[in-house]
């Protein structure tokens, strides 16, 4: 298999990140990009040496030369612009969260399967090479039975009404834009809880600050904190029976972990600098997937990202919030 062509809907800091990682990753080309005012698609593909420019998103899911899409959109329109590129025969890799709410996610996996098309929330944590070092000294047992998370994200934001963390229609919200990470973290070790209990600071239709407890039957469970009102290390550990790991300040994007055994002595130390960003071991994943025909991730599976999307959704719930979309 040759080059990927990526696509990039979105023109933004993230999309930016992203277009630099890959244009750092081998195996892949920056094909094409998309704004909803070509003048700044024609800045961002200049930039990045991007072959074609495209002034509506559409335009981009259409082109047929495109083997990936990269959806880098504000939150509140990645189902509308994912289905469209599902739609279009395109494979797609979304920004998190992939979606307002489980009921989105179901038609966009549905549609991806219909289609038979690789989709992937875009979830690098997963696929950094940190996390899968920490995961492989739990699947090896060397901190035994796992018993409790402890993960944080939480940063002091100035509130501003205007600004899209803090409007209901374009998603914001502590639960969607950054507790999904200690949530995917807690998911992908322990599954699905067994139960949720969430409480939150509310104003003006979203969630500032959230503490959320998951549980499950064998007694394992995981505290999360996340929000805009106060400054955290945001890191997490994992402690099991015979020892815990600990990652670095900035969990969800470090090169860093720790294993302990259960006296506290530290037994390894992983660490291993980023290739470009960070961004490109998500790139990684989704070429290998390709190249091999995969339509889903084993990193990034399709029932993880619904079981952390569902979780949300139960938070929501407790605390009698709606988003737009929640009734697709």
């Amino acid at each position: 298999m040759g080059n990927i062509r990526w696509g990039i809907i979105g023109t933004g800091r993230i999309a930016n990140t992203f277009a630099a990682a890959l244009s750092g990753t081998q195996g892949s080309e920056l094909y094409a990009a998309a704004s909803r005012h070509l003048e700044k698609a024609d800045i961002f593909a200049k930039k990045y040496n991007i072959s074609k420019a495209y002034g509506s998103y559409r335009e981009l899911a259409e082109d047929g030369e495109i083997g990936a899409v990269y959806i880098a959109t504000p939150m509140a329109s990645h189902f509308e612009d994912a289905l469209m590129c599902l739609r279009s025969g395109r494979n797609v890799l979304c920004e998190k969260s992939v979606t307002l709410n489980a009921g989105q996610l179901k038609i966009l996996l549905d549609t991806a399967a219909e289609n038979d098309l690789f989709f992937m929330e875009a979830m690098w944590t997963k696929c950094r090479p940190a996390y899968l070092k920490a995961r492989e000294w739990i699947k090896t047992g060397k901190i035994g039975d796992i018993r409790y998370i402890k993960a944080d994200f939480s940063n002091l934001c100035k509130y501003d009404p205007n600004d899209r963390l803090f409007r209901p229609d374009c998603g914001g919200g502590a639960l969607l834009d950054l507790a999904v990470y200690p949530l995917t973290l807690a998911e992908d070790i322990l599954g699905m809880p067994d139960e949720v209990i969430s409480s939150s600071h509310l104003r003006g239709g979203i969630d500032l600050s959230d503490t959320i407890l998951l549980k499950w039957k064998n007694g394992a469970c995981a505290s999360i904190d996340a929000g805009f009102e106060i400054p955290l290390r945001n890191n997490a550990m994992i402690s099991g029976e015979k020892g815990f790991i600990i990652f670095g300040d900035w969990f969800f994007c470090t090169s860093e972990a720790v294993l302990y055994d259960r006296e506290g002595n530290i037994i390894e130390e992983y660490k291993m600098p980023n290739l470009v960003n960070g961004y490109e071991y998500e790139i990684m994943e989704v070429q290998r997937c390709l190249s091999e025909g995969k339509k889903e991730s084993r990193l990034v599976p399709h029932s993880g990202t619904m079981n952390v999307m569902k979780i949300m959704d139960e938070c929501r719930r407790q605390w009698g919030l709606e988003f737009p979309g929640e009734k697709e």
